[in-house]
């Protein structure tokens, strides 16, 4: 039987804290919860750490957050040694929210970079202090240093950054705002979540899950710090914090 947790974050990004109520425990040890703030591992992002804390004031540690027997049942796993709530038990959620803004910043990074690169993305993972998107890209034009400019041109305009909702029907007759050439949004639920950055998605719109902040400025200085060779075109860019070091 898969559970339902209302999952806070796909509203509210910046909600690093709530109550939840226990709905069950998996035969694993994994808590699962009414409604969580913690973003479970899915598109590339890596799930939320943590702590719940009881009635008593004692804590539980939460190593991470994954998805069960579908993708509205999120489980959080605690970290070893923790003790396990009893089923019903109201709990207190906090988000380590330095962690989680480093990767809402760094996913944000990963769409521009879609932007600034149009082409079809091969994969890619989000990560705390770097991360990596894959593309085809035939043209040699694209130098560490011309995508990092790009990227902070769009950084510097502070471009709003909003969410929206599509029917399926919606996403099937507009295919092109897919970019990834592998993975494809789930159909199936009704509605799919667009991230929309500039008004009305003059700079971008796509399907996206994840976690990201308001408006581009918010990103921070970032850089292309390396580009690497997976194939006869396909090609590795790893995004960084900070500014691009000088050759």
């Amino acid at each position: 039987m898969a559970y339902e947790t209302e999952a806070l974050f796909r509203e509210d990004a910046y909600l690093a804290t709530t109550d939840g109520t226990v709905l069950a425990i998996t035969e694993t040890g994994g808590i699962i919860l009414d409604q969580t703030v913690f973003y479970a591992t899915s598109g590339g992002q890596p799930g939320d750490t943590g702590y719940f804390q009881r009635a008593d004031g004692s804590r539980i540690d939460i190593a991470a957050t994954i998805t069960g027997e579908n993708k509205n049942e999120i489980v959080h796993v605690p970290a070893d040694g923790q003790p396990l709530p009893e089923i019903g038990e109201k709990l207190s959620l906090h988000i380590d929210w330095t962690r989680r803004n480093k990767l809402m910043r760094m996913h944000t990074a990963c769409h521009l970079l879609s932007v600034v690169c149009p082409f079809s993305i091969t994969g890619a993972a989000v990560g705390e202090d770097e991360s990596r998107v894959d593309f085809d890209l035939p043209d040699p034009s694209y130098t560490k240093e011309f995508v990092t400019e790009k990227m902070m041109e769009l950084v510097r305009a502070n471009e709003p950054i909003s969410l929206r909702w599509i029917s399926d029907d919606e996403l099937l007759a507009n295919p092109d705002i897919i970019k990834s050439k592998n993975v494809r949004p789930p159909i199936g639920h009704g509605r799919i979540r667009l991230v929309v950055i500039g008004e009305n998605g003059s700079i971008d719109s796509q399907p996206c899950g994840g976690t990201h902040v308001s408006r581009t400025q918010e990103v921070g200085e970032i850089h292309i710090g390396k580009i690497e060779k997976k194939g006869r075109e396909n090609r590795r860019f790893r995004i960084r914090f900070g500014a691009l070091p000088q050759a």
